[in-house]
Order: structure tokens, then C-alpha cells, then sequence
């Protein structure tokens, strides 16, 4: 606990009982963190010989006896400084007539609003030592006195005007974990704790200049259990001295729990009457409210023969009609003579159906007292009492004129929707049909002059046969190659447009199978590579088109063998991991050249590669082709890689539960995997 020294500067003007930091029992200080002293009350001061000392020498009135208690002191204000708080500290002082004066510290930092150290809040008190007791035998008195009030439940003590403690029952040194024999002698500082000793020295100061302290407190005993206690300090005045104080404590705690377990017992008690009322008063302002505040509600009654017996104020406000004008009339006058309800019915069926049936709804035109109509929603309930007896019929009608309106609107969207539809829809069938047309005339219309410019390629070579001229042989090894490579670049465009129309034929895949024979086939290839495969043995099944799948891992799998060609050690990883989202998500990683992903802005875009065809093969199709496939089967696909560092593929496919298995042959599996 901090003490507060925010009292006024102490010197040799100050009158004593001006201030009442100058009754407190205990020495009062403030150093900064040059161990000038701050402010000191008058206690401190008598205790150190320094009662006439001025303003302007109260810096220099704390003085450690010796160099030992100067750098305690030092390294207590310095921990104050960094923490905040330091332990308790036992030192010699230097008294104003050279004495040694035994005091300890129990201080506190005071900062200012930035934080920066003002100075130190200090209790002082004599530091505790053993009093010697007189030695012999008690007399018969004390020994009376002394088993007298060890037998007293509630906790004695007497301290002297030192705040030494010179008597204690059994009770009261138990509270502390001591016999009443080491009790005697301590000092009230060395037995209290330092954040319960700032509480109470006011009121032991009180005590000592004669007033009496009754309280009630909050302590804890020496196994560290809470009580709770009724307190009195009373003075023990001898003629116009007082010698000392008596303290008193009574255990109060059952009292207290007790008295929480009442109060706590009337509390809920309280709340549940309060909770009550206020359930009963709402649903009373409920009932009210919606009687007498319907918009677009009314309720009315009517007898057997549908003749109106109760009109309300609701009904009222929906249709216009007063009391009197209803009253006696049948129900059906409300109803619209044009009626274009498609479900309403005459109202003596609708008396007798709702008579069987205990209630019955109908929807149709109703009519207001000023002859305009609305579009309503009625429910007629029959009402019987506890025998079965019918007491009559209530009508509830709703007004649903904005309902009719937004339905209509509705209708009249949607049929402009289907229009639309339908016309989108030509729009598209039109748009596949000239798709259709380019895919016809790319196939045929240009693969045609392809492979005239391949074959007159090859018949001039064989006319110039084995030429000296190194340029025309050249030239003649771009054409070919160009060729192929505008063929293979056009059956890609191809496939590509045939990934965006064919159906999809979903059925559960087992990739575990699909996954060893597509890596099968590319072993078969690459006989002389020497590749470290690692495959979950754990893959799920999933559901899809298992040939379009197939050509997606193809892709993936064969560009990681591609890229890690360079790689001494090659090492291709493929697995699944549970996407939060749902489905699941695979992964395809492996140790290649890699490449540098913020440049990658077309990366499943056609015939866009990263690396130059004369490092790598290839024509820029198999990521746009594999992000097709994936996206067709609802998932999305994406890389994480950078140069040199090799490249990951992610995917997800949406999670449709696990099937059972279904058995691939060898030779569907080798089609799978081709």
C-alpha cells in the first residue's frame, strides 16, 4: 500500500497537532533519488534529535550511520526507482547527537503523471528487538489472569505507547503463529504486515491522543485463511497520561456469512418478485397493446349464424365502421362482391368449415366504410369452453394489400426474368454454335496449311539433301519446328475449348489408385531420372469426372517432373489436408528451379510460361487446362513458390462425404493415367 506524504513540509515552525501526520505513531518520510529527505513528519524527527531543525536543513536530516547502510539505502531508493517497489530494509541511522538510531524502512515510489520518479512514500519504525522479560516464575495472579484469558475465545493484547506489545492471549498470538511468550517484546511493525500496518496506524494514533476505535476489518490469519473481525482500540489512560493501548478482536466471520447468506437470500428473493412483476406487467401491456393498437390487424367476433357480436377499436381503425353500424350485421357485408381471391369461399361454408375443423383461412378483397377496398388474409376460429360447447367464432383479418402488390410486382419480374432467361440462353446456344464453327475451322481450316508447310518442308530437304550452306539448314529446323509447335498449340486450344463444354460425369474417385497409375505412366517415361516420389498413403475419395481428374494430376505431377530435371536429388510430394472451409485440399510440392511468383500475373493463362522453351520443353497449356478441369468440379487452384526454392500447387475439390470405392481395372487405370 502507498502512503500518502502529500502533508505540508515539516521544519522547526510547525506547531505540533497542525498536522495530523504528527500524531501518527510511526515516522513519516519522503527522499528523492539523491537521498535528500523530502518531507519528514514531527515523529521521525523527535526519534533522530532533529525537533528544532529548520526548513532549510530537513534535506539532511536522514544520515546512514555507516558506508554498509548508506548503499542499502542507495540500492533501496535505486529498486523503488526501476520497480516501483522494494522490500522491507533494516539500517542505522545517524542521530543529531551522533547516535545510532536501529529504524526500518517500508516504502512505496510516488511517480509523477509521465512517469518519472518524484520521490519515496516511507513508513518508519524502530527496527524490531527481543525485550528482555523479567525472569522467574509468574505470580499466582498473572497465572490466573494469564489462564483466564487463554481461554477467552476473542484476541487480547496490550501495546505501549512504543507500540511494543507487553501482553497477548493464547487467541491473539495464534492469529500470528506465535505463543503469547513471542509476542512480548515484538514491535506492532514486525508483527503486522506492512499494506494492514498503513491501515490501522491512524487508528492506533487516534487511540494513543485517548479516542476510542471501534471497526470492523478483513484479515488473515497465519495459515492465510480469511476472517472477518470486530476491532476496538482502547486507551489506556492513567491520570492525564496514556500508557498504551488495548486491543480487541472478535470473530465475527459465522456473523458476517451469515448475514451475506440472508442478504443474499432476500437479494434473489427481491429479483425474483421484481423479475415477476415485470413479466406479469408486460405480458398484461402485450395483451393491451395488441388489442387496442393492431395496424393492420382486427379482431372482431360473431355468433353461429356469422351475425358480428363484438365490433373492437382495431376493427375499427381497419375498416372504417363504427360500432353501432355493425353490430348485428353478418360478417360477410365486409366482403367484396368482386372478389378475385382464388381460395375464397361462401361465408356460411366458411362457418361451417371452420365449426369442423376449429378453424378455417381464406384470403380475398374485404371492404372499408368509404367503399374503397383491401386485400386481406381472415382466420375463423371457433371458440368452445371447456365442455366443447361453441361460444361463438373470433375473425382475425390481416391486411395484406402490400403483400398483393409485391407479389404482383413479383410475378411481373420474374416473367421478365424468364425473358431474359430464355434470351441469355439463345444468346449462349448461339455463342456455342460459332464456338463450335472456330473449333471446326481451327481443326480442319489451319491444321490444313500446317501440314502443307511441314510437308513442303520436308521435301525440300530432301531436294537440297546434305547442303553446305549451314543457313539454309537452319532455317529449314525453324520451319519444321515452328510448325509442330503451332499443331501442338492449336490441339491445346482445342482441348481447352472442349473443357468449357463437356459434362461433367460425377462419381466418387478413388485418388490413391488414379494418383499411383498417373505416376506409373510418368516413371515409364523418365526411366533414367531418379526421382524421390512421397505420396499420403491416406488420399480420399472424392467426386468428380475421373478422366478429367486424371489429366489435372497428369499436368501438375508431369511439370514438377519437368522443372526438378535439373535437380541432382529430385523429390515430388503429394498429399491432403482438410480445408477449414470444407472439402479438401491437396498439394503438390517439389525441390525444382522454381520461379518468381510476383512476375507470374498469367499464370494459368494459355501458351504463358515462366521459363524459355530451349530450358524447358513445352507449350504454355497444361496450368490453363488444369485450372479449367478444377474450377468445372468447384474447386480453385493456386502456387506458392519462389527461384530456386521450387514450387508448391494447391487445389480444392468441395467435400461430398466418403463412397464406397469403386474398382478401377488395370486397363482403366492405364487410361486414366495416359
Amino acid at each position: 500500500m502507498e502512503l500518502d506524504l502529500s502533508f505540508t513540509d515539516i521544519g522547526c515552525e510547525s506547531t505540533p497537532g497542525q498536522d495530523p501526520f504528527d500524531q501518527v505513531p510511526g515516522g513519516l518520510l519522503a527522499l528523492d533519488a539523491h537521498l535528500h529527505c523530502v518531507r519528514a513528519n514531527r515523529t521521525l524527527l523527535n526519534w533522530l534529535g532533529h525537533s528544532g531543525a529548520g526548513a532549510d536543513a530537513l534535506a539532511h536530516v536522514i544520515e546512514p550511520a555507516d558506508a554498509q547502510s548508506l548503499e542499502q539505502l542507495r540500492a533501496h531508493v535505486d529498486a523503488l526507482r526501476q520497480r516501483g517497489e522494494a522490500p522491507p530494509l533494516d539500517l542505522a541511522l545517524r542521530k543529531a547527537d551522533g547516535g545510532v538510531w536501529p529504524a526500518r524502512l517500508h516504502s512505496a515510489a510516488v511517480f509523477d503523471a509521465q512517469g518519472h520518479f518524484l520521490h519515496t512514500s516511507t513508513l518508519v519504525q524502530p527496527a524490531p528487538a527481543p525485550v528482555a522479560t523479567t525472569a522467574g516464575a509468574p505470580t499466582p495472579t498473572e497465572a490466573l489472569l494469564r489462564s483466564i484469558t487463554d481461554r477467552i475465545p476473542a484476541r487480547l493484547a496490550y501495546y505501549d505507547k512504543d507500540l511494543v506489545c507487553r501482553f497477548a492471549n493464547a487467541a491473539h498470538a495464534g492469529r500470528y503463529g506465535k505463543t503469547p511468550e513471542e509476542m512480548v517484546g515484538s514491535h506492532l511493525s514486525y508483527v503486522v504486515r506492512p499494506e494492514v500496518l498503513h491501515e490501522i496506524l491512524p487508528r492506533v494514533a487516534a487511540a494513543l491522543s485517548g479516542q476510542p476505535q471501534s471497526f470492523e476489518a478483513e484479515r488473515q490469519d497465519a495459515s492465510g485463511q480469511r476472517h472477518y473481525y470486530e476491532i476496538h482500540y482502547l486507551p489506556d489512560q492513567q491520570g492525564h497520561e496514556i500508557k498504551g493501548i488495548f486491543i480487541e478482536l472478535h470473530d465475527i466471520s459465522e456473523r458476517r456469512r451469515t448475514e451475506e447468506l440472508v442478504l443474499n437470500a432476500n437479494r434473489d428473493l427481491e429479483e425474483r418478485v421484481r423479475e415477476r412483476t415485470t413479466e406479469l406487467f408486460e405480458s398484461e401491456q402485450r395483451y393491451r397493446l395488441m388489442v387496442d393498437a393492431l395496424q393492420d390487424y382486427c379482431v372482431y367476433f360473431i355468433d353461429e349464424q356469422g351475425r358480428i357480436t363484438e365490433w373492437t377499436e382495431s376493427a375499427q381503425r381497419l375498416h372504417g365502421h363504427s360500432k353501432a353500424q355493425v353490430t348485428g350485421k353478418p360478417f360477410g357485408s365486409l366482403m367484396s362482391a368482386d372478389n378475385a381471391g382464388e381460395d375464397e369461399i361462401d361465408t356460411q361454408q366458411v362457418l361451417r368449415l371452420a365449426k369442423s375443423h376449429g378453424q378455417w383461412e381464406t384470403r380475398g378483397w374485404r371492404l372499408r366504410e368509404d367503399g374503397t377496398r383491401f386485400w386481406a388474409h381472415s382466420v375463423v376460429t371457433a371458440l368452445r369452453n371447456q365442455q366443447g360447447e361453441l361460444r361463438g367464432l373470433s375473425c382475425i383479418t390481416r391486411d395484406m394489400t402490400a403483400a398483393k402488390n409485391l407479389e404482383d410486382v413479383m410475378n411481373d419480374l420474374n416473367r421478365e426474368l424468364e425473358k431474359r432467361v430464355a434470351d441469355r440462353t439463345r444468346q449462349l446456344v448461339a455463342a456455342n454454335k460459332d464456338l463450335d464453327v472456330f473449333s471446326h475451322m481451327v481443326s480442319h481450316d489451319l491444321r490444313a496449311p500446317l501440314r502443307h508447310i511441314a510437308s513442303f518442308t520436308s521435301l525440300l530437304q530432301e531436294q537440297i539433301g546434305e547442303s553446305d550452306d549451314p543457313m539454309v539448314q537452319q532455317c529449314l529446323q525453324s520451319i519444321g519446328k515452328s510448325s509442330k509447335r503451332m499443331g501442338v498449340m492449336i490441339e491445346g486450344l482445342l482441348e481447352y475449348a472442349r473443357l468449357g463444354r463437356v459434362a461433367i460425369e460425377s462419381q466418387p474417385v478413388p485418388l490413391s489408385p488414379l494418383l499411383h497409375g498417373v505416376i506409373a505412366h510418368l516413371r515409364q517415361e523418365n526411366t533414367q531420372r531418379q526421382i524421390d516420389w512421397v505420396i499420403d498413403t491416406d488420399l480420399p475419395m472424392v467426386r468428380g469426372d475421373a478422366m478429367l481428374l486424371a489429366q489435372a494430376w497428369g499436368n501438375l505431377l508431369d511439370n514438377a517432373v519437368k522443372y526438378t530435371r535439373k535437380h541432382p536429388n529430385a523429390r515430388i510430394e503429394v498429399g491432403c489436408k482438410v480445408n477449414p472451409v470444407g472439402g479438401h485440399m491437396f498439394y503438390i510440392s517439389d525441390n525444382g528451379v522454381g520461379f518468381d511468383l510476383e512476375k507470374a500475373h498469367n499464370l494459368f493463362v494459355m501458351f504463358q510460361r515462366q521459363h524459355h522453351s530451349m530450358d524447358f520443353e513445352g507449350n504454355g497449356t497444361g496450368l490453363a487446362q488444369t485450372q479449367r478441369i478444377i474450377e468445372r468440379h468447384g474447386g480453385r487452384i493456386w502456387c506458392e513458390t519462389a527461384p530456386g526454392r521450387g514450387c508448391t500447387f494447391y487445389f480444392t475439390l468441395p467435400f461430398e462425404g466418403t463412397g464406397p470405392a469403386t474398382e478401377f481395372t488395370p486397363s482403366a487405370l492405364a487410361a486414366l493415367s495416359a
